[in-house]
């Protein structure tokens, strides 16, 4: 039997029972990341390119995220935001 699990773009995943993975713990796409923190794909690759996010590299190209880093940085960048407006230092 296994769990099933819906994804931000409405996509159901299937993960075997007893796997040692929860959902949580496996890292994001740029997509999955840019849902995340309500953003663009385009705005989490310049983010990448500028390293203002933490990141990983996997097999060269490929970009993922671990929630557990995206969180201090999502609070951090909802704070910066706020309203629509970013605020001024």
């Amino acid at each position: 039997m296994s769990s099933k699990q819906v994804q931000p773009n409405g996509a159901i995943s299937t993960l075997p029972e007893g796997s040692p993975f929860l959902r949580e713990e496996l890292p994001l796409t740029v997509r999955e990341a840019a849902v995340y923190l309500g953003v663009s794909t385009q705005t989490v690759y310049l983010w990448v390119e500028r390293k203002q996010i933490p990141h990983l590299r996997v097999m060269g190209r490929n970009i993922r995220f671990l929630r557990s880093d995206l969180e201090p940085f999502r609070a951090t960048f909802k704070n910066e935001v706020g309203d629509g407006k970013t605020k001024e230092t």
